[in-house]
């Protein structure tokens, strides 16, 4: 493999080793539920008023549990991506590596945390994160289920995806 064609690798995993590396981050203490509610709490108060501390520990959760939903869906792509331009472009292929890429990650993010005090490893989070990554990889295969937009795409010579 020529030096040019490993930069080029390289820069294509770039973007996902920093998606996995702020999930890293992210596992930290600093991020637990406790740390993050206080800013949170002032960040919603100073912006809709008041709120009544029951509603704000739902608020909270549903906000934490939508962060893990999105992050690994955005992990997914990034892996995605990653692999398209360096490994392959079979659909399938790159639909179950990102997918399984993305469940290993959670799967050691969860480890990770079951060893840090003030957060929790959890199996349902994992689960979470994996259907965060489905979803993200069923939107990018829609445009493959489009029959017009295939023959489209087809007949122009350009990549689906």
């Amino acid at each position: 493999m020529g030096e040019k064609r490993l930069g080029y690798i390289i820069r294509q995993w770039i973007p996902a080793a920093f998606g996995v590396g702020g999930i890293a981050l992210e596992s930290t203490d600093l991020f637990s539920s406790q740390h993050t509610g206080g800013f949170l709490y002032a960040l919603l108060t100073a912006a809709f008023g008041e709120i009544d501390p029951n509603h704000f520990e739902l608020i909270h959760h549903l906000l934490r549990k939508t962060g893990h939903f999105a992050g690994y869906g955005i992990l997914s792509f990034l892996f995605f991506r990653a692999l398209r331009n360096t490994v392959t472009s079979n659909q399938m292929y790159l639909w179950f590596s990102s997918v399984a890429l993305t469940a290993l990650v959670a799967a050691a993010d969860e480890w990770h945390q079951s060893f840090i005090p003030s957060r929790t490893g959890s199996v349902r989070d994992v689960l979470l994160d994996t259907t965060g990554a489905v979803v993200m990889q069923l939107v990018l295969l829609l445009p493959l289920l489009l029959p017009h937009r295939r023959s489209a795409d087809a007949s122009s010579g350009r990549p689906m995806l």
